[in-house]
């Protein structure tokens, strides 16, 4: 099981505990109901850096660029790119040797033949 505390070593966060544990529990919920056949310390890794990538893409979105004056602010990433919208989320890419956690959201292809009459 991870930590807030652990959380926090690798996103910078005001946010509280029983916030960040809110997080940890459907990162966990997650890799756990996709990720069955890998070892727990990777498992809790990927769960860590997932919170992260949570965190990241809701409560506290993280700056890649700000200005002054007039003051300006870009956020890392944009909504509809999954798990490439955050830098904790493609180090779970990295992280997930089996891709199931990067293929989830992607549409799925279908093809069907048509009679040529």
């Amino acid at each position: 099981m991870i930590t807030a505390t652990q959380v926090k070593q690798i996103i910078e966060t005001e946010l509280d505990e029983n916030t960040i544990n809110s997080y940890i529990s459907s990162a966990s919920a997650l890799v756990d109901s996709i990720l069955t056949d890998i070892p727990t310390s990777l498992s809790d890794e990927i769960k860590r850096w997932l919170t992260a990538h949570f965190i990241a893409c809701s409560r506290e979105r993280q700056p890649q660029s700000a200005e002054a004056g007039p003051a300006s602010i870009t956020f890392q990433g944009e909504t509809g790119f999954g798990l490439d919208a955050t830098l904790y989320g493609q180090q779970v890419k990295v992280l997930d040797y089996t891709g199931r956690l990067a293929s989830l959201g992607l549409r799925k292809a279908a093809m069907r033949a048509v009679p040529n009459d």
